[in-house]
């Protein structure tokens, strides 16, 4: 098995003018699986679950309390964005496995689009909740003479959240893909497993800082909520 560049894409076919690489390709299957998995468990929704209705009732309850304690606000309004980064970095994070299939997270364009989500979610639920000039108002906190850090650390965050997934996430894969090389197939076994458990765990970190960010975002709306109760 040849090594090649890590950042390398083989392309399998063209849409025109546009590129389609393998991680593109799968992260099209992760998408419609994921939407197969939700319109089945919710079109027939029942007092006594289905087996797989009560697993996507659990991982959705889950997700939700996680925000509850992260964010320490009510999770309906960030759990369709939270809970969907969370479920396709996973779901992209596993398909390493899979032989031949590179993970779509190993790639920097998806970590890129990623990153650009989380980031405009911020932007769009901080003005949400704050309006725009209360937003805006949020970088001078608090002293006038941060706005300016602030302001950059919105950028470098949402990059760092970038750099981190792909680092990790790629090195994984090349890795195994290095000892399957050398090795063969049964050896890399142990790490495979390995690959998993990092894979869930990278998942988790992204949509941990995800929900941070947002909820720095809020979180001078959210005050008066708390002391008023």
């Amino acid at each position: 098995m040849k090594i090649g560049s890590p950042l390398a894409q083989h392309v399998l076919f063209s849409l025109g003018p546009v590129p389609i690489t393998q991680p593109v390709l799968t992260t099209w299957g992760l998408m419609l699986a994921l939407t197969l998995v939700c319109l089945t468990a919710t079109r027939q929704a029942a007092l006594r679950p289905s087996r797989l209705q009560a697993f996507v009732e659990l991982v959705v309850e889950a997700i939700a309390q996680q925000i509850r304690e992260t964010m320490e606000a009510p999770p309906e309004r960030y759990l369709p964005l939270i809970g969907t980064l969370f479920l396709f970095v996973l779901l992209a994070n596993w398909s390493s496995i899979l032989p031949g299939v590179e993970p779509p997270t190993a790639t920097l364009e998806t970590d890129a689009a990623l990153a650009l989500i989380v980031f405009g979610g911020t932007i769009f639920f901080g003005i949400s909740a704050l309006g725009p000039t209360g937003y805006l108002r949020s970088f001078a906190t608090p002293s006038i003479l941060l706005a300016p850090i602030n302001l950059v650390e919105l950028f470098t965050r949402s990059f760092s959240l970038m750099v981190r997934l792909f680092g990790n996430v790629m090195s994984g894969a090349f890795m195994i893909g290095v000892v399957l090389s050398l090795a063969g197939l049964l050896v890399p076994i142990p790490l495979m497993a390995l690959e998993l458990l990092t894979g869930a765990v990278q998942a988790y970190i992204f949509a941990a800082l995800s929900m941070v960010f947002i909820g720095s975002a809020i979180s001078e709306a959210s005050l008066p909520e708390q002391e008023s109760a």
